[in-house]
């Protein structure tokens, strides 16, 4: 699984949240990736990013505000639930 933060440099609302959903991350043995909208911007609209910062989780948009840590981990689970796997 990969989440992926679209954010832009000296974004306070994304570096004010981003240490605590980095951890949900982690401790979930999910890839964190920080994305530069403005070099991505293709990317970004492709998937429907309208406002910053936003989440997309495996190529899909999942949250378009930044969740809280208990979110980001509520959706990490219900998504390993519908894989099967059990975690």
């Amino acid at each position: 699984m990969r989440i992926e933060l679209f954010q832009v440099p000296g974004c306070a609302r994304c570096d004010s949240a981003k240490a605590e959903l980095q951890a949900v991350a982690t401790a979930a043995s999910v890839e964190w990736c920080e994305v530069n909208a403005l070099d991505a911007l293709d990317r970004a609209v492709d998937l429907g990013v309208l406002t910053l910062p936003a989440l997309a989780i495996d190529g899909e948009l999942v949250f378009t505000a930044l969740p809280t840590p208990a979110q980001l981990a509520a959706e990490l689970r219900r998504r390993r639930g519908c894989q099967g796997d059990g975690a």
